[in-house]
């Protein structure tokens, strides 16, 4: 039985066989040859496809290790370096200037004016502001409106520990504070020259620093501020100024309205003219404030209050008079001190012309000009609706406001509420600013003549990815370098024509 089914299987292969035998001998030639090209056209192809295969999972393996930065062997040079920056991504994106538009657009396409719109009465819509946004906090929590303390002697009028928002907490991930990538953006080992490692280091806490507690603070006669504190080790000259002022154990940020952005702007044109006179201010978004929109937060220096946040800031008293007679005594300019009925206050000489050019760009008039005598206001501006402008007509007597120093250090400016105009025409800009001065810092100088202010400016901004996507991105952020462009080459014919001198500023 398994005999004859071998042979029934062994069948077709001898009968192929004997008559493969049986043929000529040029037929048999023909079908071996045949068989030999079918044999190689197989093994070829299966060959190709097997180095190709080879070759694409090399390609794949270059394109995942591409870029990366190894870690390993910089971490301890980055550790001895304090001016080194570990880097947040792992890729690496160079900043152009190849897509620059031809037609510059229009600055007024971009800003809305309700938003821009003034309200009556500031400090009672800024302190409705806060109000409302712990209300907020408080509904959504589920609290009762018992938790929130009423005003103390330490001037706080809440505290809302924000580990206790469980609702929100859980449901929202808090501006990229629990996650493992940084919102501030560097692809190198080294951030722009123009930013300090301290500079760096609050911008991350600004950015990503996991928020503990959020309070209003009273703020003298200014409306109150809404701060919170991250979780983070402050510096010690810093926790001693935390603990005297009774603000927050750490380190703190104020949180502004969303309209304020020009607060993150005027940070890194001031870093890259190299005034250093801001304070670190970045966009964060926080999903229990203006439903989940991108805020300006600034870094919060209690220096600017030697008595505490209830007496309000370090404020230098000055009237405009008082202003231009100090500008022509050229107060302690090389370390003179002033005579005693000089007049002269303690700002240096200096700091005054590093101030008048940083407004003008951005044409900032809340500090040398709040009754808006140098240019036309609109209607909705709070000069007008206060009726600050009738000032003008007695302009010696006009006070300065929001000139603010530190109190260990009353020779140098810090410039703070930073609230620029990108939509004022270059035939309505204010002169009144630049009134009296007759010296302007030669490195800010310098980067306007050098026509890098936009390259400059692009890496600088790009650095914070919230900010630069809120503004919509490239194409907006040109749009606002486009304005301080046009005013830099006004400010540089305004030098010329005027024979103002250009001279280093060291002090």
């Amino acid at each position: 039985m398994g005999k004859s089914r071998f042979h029934w299987l062994c069948f077709p292969f001898l009968k192929v066989t004997t008559s493969f035998r049986r043929c000529p001998l040029s037929k048999r030639s023909l079908i071996i040859a045949s068989v030999c090209v079918v044999y190689l056209l197989v093994v070829s192809q299966v060959g190709f496809s097997q180095q190709h295969r080879g070759r694409r999972t090399d390609r794949d393996k270059y394109r995942h290790t591409r870029g990366l930065y190894n870690l390993d062997d910089t971490l301890p040079e980055l550790q001895t370096e304090a001016s080194s920056v570990v880097p947040t991504r792992y890729n690496v994106v160079y900043i152009t200037l190849k897509s620059r538009r031809l037609k510059p657009a229009h600055i007024r396409g971009t800003i809305r004016p309700k938003l821009r719109r003034k309200v009556r009465g500031n400090k009672e819509a800024n302190s409705a502001f806060t109000h409302n946004k712990l209300g907020t906090l408080e509904r959504d929590t589920g609290q009762s409106k018992g938790n929130f303390a009423p005003k103390g002697s330490s001037g706080e009028t809440g505290d809302v520990f924000y580990k206790s928002l469980d609702i929100i907490h859980t449901s929202h991930t808090d501006s990229n504070a629990d996650s493992h990538i940084s919102s501030i953006r560097i692809y190198s080992q080294r951030a722009p020259p123009w930013l300090s490692p301290q500079d760096v280091r609050a911008m991350r806490f600004l950015a990503d620093a996991k928020v503990l507690r959020v309070k209003e603070v009273s703020h003298g006669d200014a409306p109150s501020l809404l701060i919170f504190e991250g979780e983070t080790n402050a510096s010690v000259s810093n926790q001693k100024h935390t603990q005297r002022n009774n603000v927050c154990s750490g380190q703190c940020g104020v949180i502004n309205s969303p309209v304020d952005t020009t607060e993150v702007f005027a940070f890194h044109l001031d870093r890259v003219l190299g005034l250093n006179r801001t304070l670190p201010a970045v966009s964060r978004k926080f999903s229990f404030l203006h439903d989940g929109q991108s805020c300006p937060v600034v870094s919060l220096d209690a220096s600017l209050y030697p008595e505490g946040l209830a007496a309000g800031l370090s404020n230098v008293r000055l009237t405009w008079g008082e202003y231009q007679s100090s500008l022509k005594q050229r107060c302690w300019h090389k370390n003179i001190s002033p005579k005693p009925n000089s007049g002269c206050s303690t700002v240096h000489h200096y700091e005054w012309s590093k101030l008048a050019l940083f407004d003008f760009l951005l044409q900032i008039h809340n500090r040398l000009d709040q009754s808006c005598c140098g240019f036309r206001p609109r209607l909705e501006d709070v000069c007008v609706e206060l009726g600050l402008k009738a000032e003008c007509r007695d302009q010696n007597h006009i006070r300065l406001t929001n000139i603010i120093h530190r109190g260990h250090d009353p020779r140098h400016l810090v410039f703070t509420s930073n609230k620029g105009f990108f939509d004022r025409n270059e035939d309505n800009l204010d002169f009144k600013l630049l009134e009296g001065i007759k010296e302007l810092p030669e490195q800010a100088v310098s980067v306007l003549r050098s026509r890098r202010l936009r390259e400059k400016l692009l890496q600088s901004l790009f650095l914070d990815q919230t900010y630069w996507e809120s503004q919509g991105g490239r194409q907006g952020i040109d749009k606002l370098i486009d304005v301080i462009e046009r005013r830099a080459k006004v400010l540089l014919t305004y030098i010329n024509a005027h024979g103002i001198k250009v001279i280093t500023m060291n002090a």
